[in-house]
Formats: C-alpha cells, sequence, structure tokens
C-alpha cells in the first residue's frame, strides 16, 4: 500500500509542476489527497522509533528490510516527503556511528538543526539575502501563519532587482522559503 501510495504521490508531485505552466488547468480545483479510512499517525517520534528498531535489529536482512520499510513509509506520507532525503542521509552517514539506540533522538536533533542552519545560510547566501531579516521573515511566517509579503521579501535582498524583475525574484524567494519552512519546521512534533 505504502509503495502505491509513494507511486501516486510522485505523479501528484510531477503533475502539479507541469499544471503551474499550463494558466488554464483546472487542476488546482481537484483535491488530490488520499483519504485514508484507517490512518497510523506518521511523524518524525514514529520515523524515530522506526530508526531504534533499526538499529537494535542484528541482522543483515532485518535491517535491510526496516530500512526499506522506513523509506517506504516517508515517500508515502505527504508530510514527510520533504524530509526523506535528509533522513535517509542521516540513516546512511551517522546511524551506524551511534553506539546505543537510546541516543538516537539527540543525535537526530544535532543532525537536523546542523542541516537546518546549514540550509538557511544556503538560501540566504544563493538569494544574497541578509540571515537576520530572513530569520525575521521566516519567524512571522511561522508567528502569523499568513502569506509572505513580496514587498517584505525584496526590501530583505542586499541588491534590489529591477522593477520588472522583482515580482519573479520575489516569488523564487518565496517558494524557497515555504520549501525550507515545509522541510525543517512542519510536521516535526513528536
Amino acid at each position: 500500500y505504502q509503495d502505491y501510495k509513494s507511486k501516486y504521490l510522485e505523479l501528484y508531485e510531477k503533475y502539479k509542476v507541469n499544471s503551474t505552466l499550463n494558466k488554464d488547468s483546472i487542476i488546482d480545483d481537484v483535491n488530490f489527497e488520499i483519504e485514508l479510512i484507517h490512518r497510523d499517525e506518521i511523524n518524525v517520534t514514529y520515523i524515530l522509533n522506526l530508526l531504534q528498531a533499526l538499529k537494535s535489529d542484528l541482522t543483515v536482512d532485518g535491517r535491510a528490510e526496516k530500512r526499506t520499510y522506513i523509506l517506504n513509509v516517508l515517500a508515502g506520507d505527504r508530510n514527510l516527503r520533504s524530509k526523506r532525503k535528509l533522513i535517509e542521509q542521516f540513516i546512511d552517514e551517522h546511524l551506524r556511528d551511534i553506539k546505543d539506540s537510546d541516543d538516537i533522538p539527540e543525535a537526530f536533533d544535532e543532525f537536523w538543526n546542523t542541516e537546518k542552519e546549514k540550509s538557511f545560510l544556503e538560501l540566504c547566501k544563493e538569494e544574497d539575502i541578509d540571515p537576520d531579516k530572513m530569520n525575521k521573515i521566516i519567524g512571522d511566517y511561522l508567528y502569523s501563519n499568513q502569506t509572505i509579503q513580496r514587498d517584505d521579501v525584496i526590501q530583505s535582498l542586499n541588491e534590489k532587482p529591477k522593477l520588472l524583475e522583482r515580482k519573479p525574484v520575489a516569488q523564487r524567494v518565496i517558494d524557497r522559503i515555504y520549501t525550507f519552512v515545509d522541510t525543517f519546521v512542519h510536521g516535526l512534533a513528536g
């Protein structure tokens, strides 16, 4: 079921990108969310419990099976899809160095905060934005849950774009901010 669900979500994301190019599409009016009759609450705490079980398994086959299961769960959950790459990186690069499975939550938090900081600084550098102003924009968005204003983004840029370039530049930055928040902030509450 998770495999079918992940394939569906991949097709949806691919089609969603293509539909944004076609302005006359009514695809945004269609609700693509999957309603599950019975759904387990899948969040980062659940994934951490799976990682602890993965670390505790002594057989190679058991670990491979649990790793595949974890990645399928991540691919099948809409809220965790943006986090899949980072969780997979944590499994591949850090899990084997952890001695006790009880240390996984702390190691994951440390890894997550490091990656969040790197991604934040990379976003600021690539878009030439003052990090303090960017932090304020993200904080205001998280506090008010209202859309990010184009003028706020333009004011945060170190070099202001020409008048005709402002709208696409601001929209690109806003989209990247939303992606950052979806990846590093939303869905992490345990």
